[in-house]
């Protein structure tokens, strides 16, 4: 089963019809179909590990500020409590907590809508857990990818670029450091040389500025520990605009 990353940009996106949408969309029909989907989103951070347990967890939204017709969304897809439990297994001797209550956030529902409409492919969420270095986060990735064999898919769901602080969306440009580290993340990407992924602050200036606050950026590193040995990566919704980069790239199978 495939592992994804996608750069999910703003909750917008979900309910727009443009061409990141499109792009979800179409990879959702061309992929094999998982028979349940484990995603890491940019939108729960923790201290310590948590899993989304429930059998049917609510749709979250997290957010304040847009139209109406976004916090009229709901996306019903049922949890898997045996897959949590399994997800826990697989992170021991790590303590996760299986979280009964929580939902999904946007991270969650605004890429995976587009990809599965009928909400019909169980999904278990697994959470950031702040107080772990990004070899931890990359590791992790590497123990849960024994689960692609099992029919579930791997879903980072946050952006490589992400750092609406330092731009200046009045004047609609995009600063330059932007689209220069989201070449340099792809290139490393193809390349397979994720150590410098790892520990982007060797990285320079440029990663500084387009990782900021690394919440987005953390994602990535557990489908890039998720990828084979020899698995080349498929690069979709490739655009950067301002201070996100929307590029996505999907390991195990060709769009």
């Amino acid at each position: 089963m495939p592992a994804l990353f996608l750069g999910h940009g703003s909750p917008m996106n979900a309910i727009e019809d443009n061409a990141w949408r499109q792009g979800w969309a179409r990879a959702g029909a061309g992929l094999p179909r998982p028979r349940a989907i484990l995603i890491i989103s940019a939108h729960w951070e923790t201290r310590g590990l948590g899993v989304t347990a429930g059998e049917r967890p609510e749709t979250i939204h997290d957010f304040f500020g847009f139209p109406q017709a976004l916090f009229d969304v709901r996306y019903p897809a049922p949890g898997d409590p045996a897959l949590a439990r399994q997800v826990a297994d697989l992170l021991t001797p790590d303590p996760v907590t299986q979280d009964v209550q929580r939902g999904f956030d946007h991270g969650v529902w605004s890429v995976l809508m587009p990809m599965y409409p009928q909400a019909d492919v169980p999904i278990v969420q697994l959470s950031l857990d702040r107080t772990r270095s990004n070899r931890w986060h990359y590791e992790a990735g590497r123990r849960l990818a024994v689960l692609r064999d099992q029919g579930v898919m791997i879903v980072g769901s946050g952006d490589i670029v992400h750092n609406l602080r330092d731009v200046d969306f009045r004047s609609g440009q995009t600063p330059a450091w932007s689209p220069r580290f989201n070449e340099t993340a792809k290139a490393l990407i193809q390349a397979g040389d994720h150590e410098p992924l790892i520990a982007p602050e060797g990285l320079g200036d440029d990663a500084a500025m387009a990782i900021n606050s690394a919440e987005h950026y953390l994602p990535l590193l557990y489908v890039l520990g998720a990828a084979r040995e020899g698995e080349m990566p498929v690069f979709f919704n490739d655009d950067v605009f301002a201070g996100i980069s929307m590029t996505s790239v999907v390991y195990g199978a060709a769009l």
